[in-house]
C-alpha cells in the first residue's frame, strides 16, 4: 500500500512503531499511554478494573502504559481512594505489573504529591503548599510546607520509587507538573517563600532536583526515571516556558533523569490550557457535590477557559525545548494518528504520549500497525474528564455501542 505524503517519515528519523531504549528499559515501540487518573482503586487499593484498564491498552499496542496517579505520601492523594506508597498497596500492584507483562508491554508508575491540588476535604488531611493559600476543592486554606515536611516528602519519593521497583515497574514518572506540590514551588504566584526554596528559580527549583537526586541514588539504574514537566503554567504570573527552559537545563545537567514529558496547564486555575477541545461543564457539575457544582455552573467559565483543539497543540513550545536540550524528550498533545507521530520523530522528540484517544480506543496502536492511515474516533468532547470520579472512561463508548443495538 503506498504511503500518504502526510504519514511519510523523514528517512533520518526512528520509526514511532520500532523497539526504543529508555534509560535502562527497552520498549516495543515509542508510544507511552500517558497518566490520567483512572478512578479505580476503592480503598486506594488496586482494583481488578484497574488491572484491566491498563491491561486493555497494554493489549492494544503501546510500549509502555502509566498508572497515575500513586501519591508519594497520604495527604498527597487528590482525594481519598486514590493509591498511595505503602505496604498494604504492593501486592495489588504485583499484579498489575505482572498481568501488563504477559501482554509485552512495559509499565510505569506516576508519583508525586498533589499539593494545593489535595482535596482536604476528602482525604480528610490538611493539604499542603508552598505558601499558605485558599484551596478551592475543600473550600479550606492549605498549610505552607515546613522544613520537615519538604525533607519528609523528598525521601517519600525515594522510597515510593524503592517500592515501584520492588513490584515490578519498569519505569517512574514523577509528577512535576500541573502545579501539583513540586510544580507549585516552581511556580513564583505560589510559591512566596523568602526561604531558600522560594525567590529565584534556582531556590524555586531545589525542591525537584533534590526528588529527582534522592530517587536516583535509591534506584541506581534498575528502572526508568522520567518527570512531568510544565512547560508553561497557562496562568498570569505562574511558570513560564523560558523559566521552564532553564530549569529542564538543570534538571539534564544533574543526570538523574532519563526523560522528560513535557505538559503545561494548572489542574488548580486551568485545567483546559492541558485538554484543549469541548468544555463540558454540565457533566463536570454533576460530577461534583450540590454546593461545587452549583459554584461550578456560576463560575465554571472563568475557571475552565477554552481552547481549541488542534493537531499537536503543544509542539511549537516543545520545540523550544528541543533545541535547548539533549536529553530524550516525550512530545504529548494532539498526538492521535501515525501522522502526528511522525511529526514527533522528523521534529526530534524520541517517543510519544497518547491519553483521551487510547480511553477512546485502547486498541488505537494496534489499528495504525496495521494501517498507518487509521484515524482516531476521539472527538476531544472531553466528556472523559468528568468520569475521573466514578472511573474514568470514554461516554462514547457506551453511546455507539447503543446505537449499534439499535
Amino acid at each position: 500500500m503506498m504511503t500518504t505524503p502526510s504519514t511519510q517519515r523523514t528517512p533520518s528519523a526512528p520509526d514511532v512503531l520500532a523497539p526504543a531504549r529508555l534509560g535502562p528499559v527497552t520498549l516495543r515501540n515509542r508510544v507511552i499511554k500517558s497518566a490520567t487518573f483512572e478512578g479505580k482503586a476503592p480503598g486506594a487499593l488496586v482494583s481488578d478494573e484497574l488491572i484491566d484498564f491498563h491491561v486493555a491498552v497494554a493489549e492494544g499496542g503501546v510500549g509502555m502504559t502509566t498508572v497515575a496517579y500513586c501519591a508519594v505520601a497520604p495527604e498527597g492523594r487528590t482525594e481519598l481512594n486514590q493509591i498511595y506508597w505503602r505496604p498494604e498497596a504492593l501486592p495489588g500492584l504485583r499484579k498489575l505489573t505482572d498481568a501488563v507483562h504477559k501482554t509485552g508491554a512495559k509499565v510505569s508508575a506516576q508519583i508525586g504529591h498533589a499539593g494545593p491540588v489535595a482535596n482536604a476535604a476528602s482525604t480528610k488531611m490538611t493539604a499542603l503548599a508552598p505558601t499558605r493559600m485558599f484551596g478551592p476543592q475543600a473550600m479550606a486554606f492549605t498549610r505552607a510546607a515546613d522544613e520537615d515536611d519538604i525533607q519528609r516528602i523528598i525521601t517519600a519519593h525515594a522510597d515510593a520509587a524503592w517500592y515501584a521497583h520492588e513490584v515490578g515497574f519498569d519505569a517512574v514518572e514523577v509528577h512535576f507538573g500541573h502545579n501539583y506540590l513540586v510544580s507549585s514551588f516552581l511556580n513564583p504566584a505560589l510559591n512566596r517563600r523568602t526561604d531558600s526554596w522560594g525567590g529565584s528559580l534556582e531556590n524555586r527549583a531545589r525542591f525537584a532536583r533534590l526528588i529527582a537526586e534522592a530517587i536516583r541514588k535509591r534506584v541506581g539504574n534498575k528502572i526508568a526515571v522520567l518527570a512531568k514537566v510544565n512547560m508553561e503554567d497557562g496562568v498570569e504570573g505562574g511558570f513560564t516556558v523560558s523559566e521552564s527552559i532553564s530549569f529542564a537545563k538543570m534538571l539534564e545537567a544533574d543526570g538523574h533523569l532519563d526523560a522528560l514529558e513535557l505538559t503545561g496547564g494548572s489542574s488548580l486555575k486551568n485545567p483546559m490550557y492541558l485538554f484543549r477541545g469541548d468544555v463540558p461543564l454540565e457533566q463536570m457539575a454533576d460530577s461534583q457535590g450540590p454546593l461545587l457544582g452549583l459554584g461550578m455552573r456560576i463560575f465554571g467559565r472563568l475557571l475552565f477557559k477554552s481552547y481549541p483543539y488542534e493537531r499537536t497543540y503543544f509542539l511549537e513550545q516543545a520545540r523550544q525545548f528541543r533545541a535547548a536540550l539533549h536529553m530524550p524528550l516525550i512530545l504529548l498533545g494532539g498526538i492521535t494518528d501515525a501522522a502526528a507521530m511522525d511529526t514527533a520523530m522528523s521534529e526530534g522528540f524520541e517517543f510519544v504520549a497518547m491519553g483521551r484517544a487510547l480511553l477512546r480506543e485502547p486498541d488505537l496502536i494496534n489499528k495504525i500497525v496495521a494501517d498507518r492511515s487509521t484515524q482516531s474516533k476521539c472527538t476531544h468532547c472531553n466528556r472523559c474528564v468528568p468520569t475521573i470520579f466514578s472511573g474514568t472512561h470514554c461516554p462514547l463508548i457506551a453511546e455507539e455501542a447503543q446505537a449499534a443495538a439499535r
